[in-house]
């Protein structure tokens, strides 16, 4: 089984991550907007030639899972990391309020249906997670669920947890590398960008009243994060807190571990055999003659 190269943003995997402790900012001088352009640009070069290989090689897929509060910069983040890589082999889905159809199946299912095919990049803004983030601060959203009789309320979160670890741990067997990144934005940074989308009629599409009600319940949802995060940091689906209050910077820290991560698996465009390439001077022969 597979396991990604260690970084200075994994949450342990001792259950030991405390959000309040977790940096929104970089520590020490930032490097120029230029320079991080650069170095963005750098990664994205890297990552197209080893998505390619990866591609060929048809043995692994990879699924990067992205989860953060509102106008933390998860789609300008996938934007920006993924803008270099061939869009046949990278697909996005985003997952929101679960219709009908999916309801009538268990919480996993419907992000099972997206996962990524052997060779390929699948990306989840949001994701199975939500069922214990959002639900977990709601839980009167339960009772739409159609959830047996049997289940307990009180267990509920705990049953979840095990059950995503077990999910991702299949995965990891079966070739899926999982990434998981936490846009760790700040409250402060957060109200900015609310403004600035009030404020600047381009970005008022953005905006949702939804957006408010829900920052109300910021310190549930930071205890929902920090239980989830330790619950469900492990070497096979390591999750990654990145500081996301300096956006060029954040983008920059997560095409590193996506970079490294490929990097890492030391693969590269499979070999053709003998008896194949003894054709190949025939075949040539045979176009050039045409």
């Amino acid at each position: 089984m597979f396991l990604p190269p260690d970084n200075k943003f994994v949450v342990p995997f001792d259950q030991s991550f405390k959000v309040a402790s977790a940096l929104s900012l970089p520590k020490g001088k930032v490097s120029s907007d230029g320079d991080l352009k650069e170095k963005l640009s750098e990664y994205s070069e890297k990552m197209d030639d080893l998505q390619r290989k990866f591609y060929a090689h048809d043995k692994h897929s990879l699924l990067l899972v992205f989860q953060a509060m509102d106008a933390a910069g998860k789609d300008g983040t996938i934007r920006a990391v993924m803008s270099g890589v061939n869009p046949a082999g990278c697909q996005v889905f985003s997952f929101k309020q679960p219709s009908s159809l999916e309801l009538d199946h268990d919480f996993l299912w419907r992000s099972v249906r997206r996962l990524p095919e052997r060779g390929r990049i699948g990306i989840f803004n949001r994701s199975y997670y939500e069922e214990v983030l959002v639900v977990k601060v709601h839980p009167e959203y339960l009772g739409s669920q159609k959830l047996p009789d049997c289940v307990d309320p009180e267990t509920i979160w705990q049953q979840r947890y095990e059950s995503i670890c077990d999910h991702e741990k299949h995965l990891a067997r079966n070739g899926t590398i999982v990434l998981k990144f936490w846009l760790n934005v700040s409250k402060d940074e957060q109200k900015k960008r609310f403004l600035s989308r009030l404020n600047q009629p381009e970005k008022n599409w953005k905006f949702s009243s939804s957006d408010i009600k829900e920052r109300g319940y910021w310190d549930q949802y930071m205890e929902a994060y920090e239980e989830l995060l330790n619950k469900t940091s492990k070497p096979w689906a390591p999750w990654y807190a990145i500081p996301a209050d300096n956006k060029k910077w954040m983008r920059v820290q997560v095409a590193k571990i996506i970079t490294d991560t490929l990097e890492s698996l030391e693969i590269d465009y499979p070999k053709v055999n003998k008896k194949e390439k003894q054709k190949f001077g025939e075949m040539r022969k045979q176009l050039e003659n045409e």
